[in-house]
């Protein structure tokens, strides 16, 4: 439904996308995750016909952007991160006033507007004006306007910022109850709102993108999953027997929270391979060596981890001289 390949997007010198690529499926929630300063708006407003791009194409619904952008803006939804709102028209009267805007057909309008009122659930707000709104009434107002045409895809730009926590799981529930019917790419820098939401996530940071894939695959995989021990053998003689296990990536040395009280206890921390589930054998192994097991619990990654390691990289990873620029300056051995 939505395919961007090797979409740049160029102020002057200074690059805000360098050659960006990915798709959306139909009917699939994907989450457009990065820091601040990323990239994420200006791929949505690209993505919206807002601006053009300065190479590379987008497609949405098998229309490219810049070429058919009329086209385009007929089958997306938009959603800006300051919603499109004009106070003084009431809730029913501004969307039908979308409405028209968007093509509906006359003799349709009033049953789309009241589709878009009942899926956001703004029944009791519909004759108040939108300047006595709160901020997430007002946010439900914003994806109704994005869906009052019914479009096949959908584009939502930070659509929980500034919303407490009440309005965020409300707004939340309201854009996984469009997935399957609509193809939606939310862009948000809040973490929990990908996991929550996202079937696939795209993290995006100084604007390349550096990670696709589900969050489950992502938690997995990049930093691992494993276990948390607690056993009254000395840490170091277990840690080289569990290194051995079939599975195991790393077993590491963990300080303990009664350490000031239990001296002969130890704590461990063992991550595993992906898709590797060793714990089984990292009982039999320790029970085998005379080990009292305390305690043991899973431990999992989570898409904050996954986040923070894969920006963190490419923030080092930009700061570190290459080994050309090295030699130059005389830093290299």
């Amino acid at each position: 439904m939505i395919e961007v390949e090797h979409l740049s997007k160029s102020y002057g010198a200074n690059p805000a996308i360098q050659d960006i690529t990915f798709s959306v499926e139909p009917g699939e929630i994907v989450g457009f995750l990065g820091p601040n300063g990323a990239g994420k708006t200006t791929t949505m407003r690209i993505l919206a016909g807002y601006l053009p791009a300065t190479t590379g194409t987008a497609k949405i619904a098998g229309y490219e952007v810049h070429q058919n952008s009329l086209a385009v803006r007929q089958r997306i939804g938009y959603l800006p991160e300051t919603p499109p709102l004009y106070p003084d028209m009431t809730v029913e009267g501004f969307l039908y006033f979308v409405a028209r805007l968007k093509g509906v057909a006359a003799g349709d309008r009033s049953v789309r507007v009241g589709a878009a009122i009942e899926r956001c659930n703004l029944q009791e707000k519909r004759y108040v004006l939108i300047r006595k709104l709160s901020k997430g009434f007002r946010q439900r107002v914003g994806i109704a306007q994005a869906i009052v045409h019914d479009p096949p895809a959908i584009i939502l730009d930070e659509p929980t910022v500034g919303l407490d926590p009440r309005q965020i799981i409300e707004v939340r529930n309201l854009i996984k109850s469009l997935a399957g019917s609509h193809t939606i790419i939310l862009s948000t820098h809040i973490l929990p709102e990908v996991s929550m939401t996202c079937s696939r996530v795209t993290i995006i940071n100084r604007g390349k993108v550096v990670a696709i894939d589900t969050p489950d695959n992502l938690e997995a995989s990049l930093v691992g999953a494993g276990y948390e021990l607690e056993i009254d053998s000395d840490a170091a003689a277990a840690q080289q027997v569990l290194q051995l296990l079939p599975g195991v990536r790393l077993v590491e040395s963990i300080p303990s929270l009664d350490a000031g009280t239990l001296t002969n206890r130890a704590c461990l921390r063992v991550i595993s391979e992906p898709g590797a589930e060793p714990g089984r054998d990292i009982v039999t192994v320790l029970v085998g060596m005379g080990v009292g097991v305390y305690e043991m619990r899973r431990t999992r990654a989570t898409l904050e981890d996954v986040f923070l390691k894969l920006t963190t990289e490419e923030k080092l990873d930009a700061a570190l001289p290459s080994e050309s620029e090295s030699i130059v300056s005389g830093e290299a051995d």
